[in-house]
Formats: C-alpha cells, structure tokens, sequence
C-alpha cells in the first residue's frame, strides 16, 4: 500500500501526475492513471477516515465503481436507496418515485454512505492500484511553466508542526473540492447569481425512518425557506440538513446553531415528527454558504479541474459524487493524451470542457426551479406523457453522460413546465418574485 500517514515523506519529490485532493475525484482519476502505469500522487490535505457531508449517492454511481473494482465494497458500507420520498406542505400526500422506473431500467438503486468511509475506501483504493496516496498535504502555491508545474505544498509533521515542500511534477489536476486551488490561483472562480442557498446540518440517532424497502431512501421536504434532505445511514444515524437562503441564517443572530437548527426543523412539521425522540450526534451542527459557484473554464495547458473544483450547485439532486467521479474518468483521458500525444491535446480538452459544463448545466435547470410551485406540483403528481417521467427520473439517477434517448421527452417536460406556468401567471410571477428577493447576497449569513 503506497499510503504515507505522515504524508509527503518522499525522497523523490518529482512525478508525472499532481493531484490535488483525495475525495471521489481525486482517489478516481489517481487510481485510473496509476492502471496505466503513471508515476501518479494523490495529495490529501486532511487524514482519513475525514468526515465529509453528500452521503447520497446515484444509480449512475454504480457503473463507477464497478470499473474501478469497488463495488462490492460500497454495497458493504452502504445503505440501499432505491428512490426519493418527496414532502410537501401544499399537498396532502407524499410522493414516491423510484429509480426502477426511469428509461433505463438496469439502474434500479443507489446508496446511502458515510462519506468518511466511501472517500477512504477510494483513496486507499488508489494506493493499491500503484499512486503513491499521501496524506497531510495542503497545497499552499501553484507556479506553471512551459513543462509543468511547481507545487508549494504544506506538510504536517508527528509533532504538530508543517514543513514545506517542493513537488515537480508534469501535469497537475486540481481535486481540490470546495478549496478551488486553481479557481483561486486564476481568478476565474464566479459565485453563481441565479442561485444563493446556504445550508446547516447534523446527525441524529433514533429518527423515524420509512419501513421496509423504503428505509434507505431519501426524503425532500419543502418549507417555508427552503427545503431538508433526510438521508438514512446503515449504522443507524440519519444525516438531516436544512438548505435555505442566507438571508434566513441571518435571521439566526447569536442563538447557538444547535438551538437555531431545532427551531429550523420545527418549521417543517413531518420532519419534527419523524425526528421526535431523536438524539443530535455530540451535539453538533455544521453550517456553510452562499456555496454555489462556478469556474470560467475546467482545463489549461499543464492542468484541468475535476468535480466541486471547477463548480457546486446545489445538493438538492444529490449529483456531487456522481458528477466529482465521472469528471476523474474523463479526466483520466485527457491527462493520458496531454502526456502522451501532445498535439491531440486541444481537442481532448474540448471534449473534456464540454463535459464539465454539461452535467451542471442540465442540473441546474432543474434546481434553480425545484422551489417553483409548478416544479414542485410535477414532482408530487409525476405523470408520463411521452415519456416525461421516466426521463426526468433518468435524470435524476445521473444517467445524462450514455445514450438514453431521453433528451427530447427532457425538451418536452421543460415546455409543459413553461406552458403551466404561464397558465398560472400570477402564482408564476409571484413566485420568482420571491425567489429574486431571496437569492440576495447577505454577508456573514453564516458564522
């Protein structure tokens, strides 16, 4: 195993491929590349096990981990999901879709995980195929030149103190997640001005879970803010967050965040219900925000950006992982041919560049209306005419990268969305109306 505990205790501080990062994207395209027989290193600025929030897989994840060999590994840690529970205050019924019934039926199921598992188990994964996989490693500088990059990078010691060191290497690949190493580097890093959500969550023990096959799917509850995510677990937590506009954090002012997130909770009344008697794990909540961002472009001449590196939306979809790993595959191609085949290099990046705008792109539409009344009625009343249904839940599983021809029935429910929304023009305009006042930028919405 090429794990180094103490990190970075190389003698040789040169290498083909930099990495930067050891979630999904990082552990995926380090051990696609160590395969092929690159001299690759999988820089990790924490220790593993580190936890890690978007513990909700897709269907689409599971071709992934089957070509990287892991699959049977996940099954193990994780919790089976084989649809999505919707909730609505607006409507009497809840709503249940399942994955089974999208186009392609060979994608029934996904998993729950603890990402402290699932990110170890791909990094050590990585290791074993032959990257050298440190840890304790935080890239501090980037400097490029005509035959790579220098790298700055930030080592903890035994003894609690960091040591520097200077890493060559001959392409680098930002994994960096939300830290956007290389967006920050460039400058090219853009908060997105079409949606402005912050989020804060925690893990209780004891919730009320769905029965049977349904225990380990997740939920969505619509309130007044925003909406929840419930998310069942396999050791028996339940992973609860609240994403809602900043200026409602703000609203918060000094009141401690637990306290804040149980009063969060109280406005959703099925999900105090379902958390009656719940314990909040060591007491803690978490908060981040005003997280959704974009780059101006994934890939350079000597680098690319994979996954939460280049841009994050929204967890709502649950799309993160799928979309980090996927990113790792395709990055993996296009790092072979910049090495190997120079001059097929620009065209490689252009297909690598289309992808890395494609999947945020065609969640995104979906996102930035999943609170529209319109939206929310098609989700709680899913009908199928042309097929509509089962394209959005293809979409929903992350099946938007093969060949389902599920793109026109997509273009046909997006026309019927514009169609009821203009038949109910006032709810309509009263709901973007709201919607603009509450993407407002608040400054030090979270603390």
């Amino acid at each position: 195993m090429n794990t180094t505990s103490t990190a970075c205790a190389q003698a040789d501080f040169r290498c083909d491929v930099l990495v930067v990062g050891g979630g999904p994207a990082g552990a995926t395209i380090g051990a696609l590349l160590a395969e092929r027989g690159r001299d690759v290193v999988v820089m990790e600025k924490a220790h593993h096990p580190r936890f890690h929030i978007g513990e909700s897989l897709l269907p689409a994840n599971a071709q992934l981990f089957d070509r990287l060999g892991v699959r049977e590994q996940i099954e193990a840690i994780g919790m089976p999901k084989w649809g999505v529970e919707f909730v609505s205050p607006d409507h009497a019924e809840r709503s249940f879709v399942e994955f089974a019934d999208a186009w392609d039926k060979s994608m029934p199921y996904a998993w729950q995980v603890r990402r402290s598992q699932m990110d170890e188990l791909l990094f050590r994964n990585a290791a074993a195929k032959g990257a050298r996989a440190l840890e304790g490693c935080r890239v501090r500088e980037v400097a490029f030149d005509a035959d790579g990059a220098t790298v700055q990078v930030e080592v903890d010691s035994e003894h609690g103190d960091a040591t520097r060191q200077t890493w060559r290497t001959k392409f680098l690949v930002d994994a960096s997640g939300r830290d956007t190493l290389l967006a920050n580097h460039f400058g090219c890093k853009q908060k997105n001005p079409r949606h402005n959500s912050s989020a804060l969550y925690g893990h209780f023990t004891g919730a009320q879970r769905l029965e049977g096959r349904l225990e380990g799917n997740i939920t969505i509850l619509w309130f007044d803010h925003g909406w929840f995510w419930f998310i069942p677990l396999a050791d028996g937590t339940t992973s609860v967050g609240a994403v809602c506009w900043p200026h409602y954090l703000k609203s918060r002012n000094k009141k401690p965040l637990p306290e804040f997130f149980r009063d969060t909770i109280a406005l959703c009344p099925e999900l105090e219900r379902r958390l009656a008697g719940a314990v909040l794990v060591d007491a803690a909540v978490y908060a981040t925000g005003n997280y959704a961002y974009s780059s101006t472009h994934s890939s350079g001449e000597r680098y690319l950006m994979l996954g939460d590196a280049y841009a994050f939306i929204d967890p709502v979809f649950s799309s993160g992982v799928y979309l980090a790993m996927q990113s790792g595959f395709e990055g993996a191609d296009a790092v072979e041919t910049a090495l190997d085949r120079p001059p097929e290099y620009a065209s490689a990046r252009r297909r690598f560049d289309k992808m890395m705008r494609h999947g945020p792109r065609e969640f995104s539409w979906f996102i930035f209306r999943v609170a529209n009344p319109t939206m929310r009625e098609f989700f709680m009343d899913p009908r199928n005419p042309l097929r509509v249904k089962e394209a959005l839940l293809s979409l929903l599983a992350g099946d938007i990268y093969g060949k389902t021809p599920i793109w026109g029935s997509i273009r046909i429910m997006k026309a019927l969305y514009y169609l009821v929304s203009i038949g109910n023009l006032r709810r309509t305009l009263r709901a973007w109306q709201r919607r603009r006042v509450n993407i407002r930028d608040v400054e030090g919405s979270v603390a």
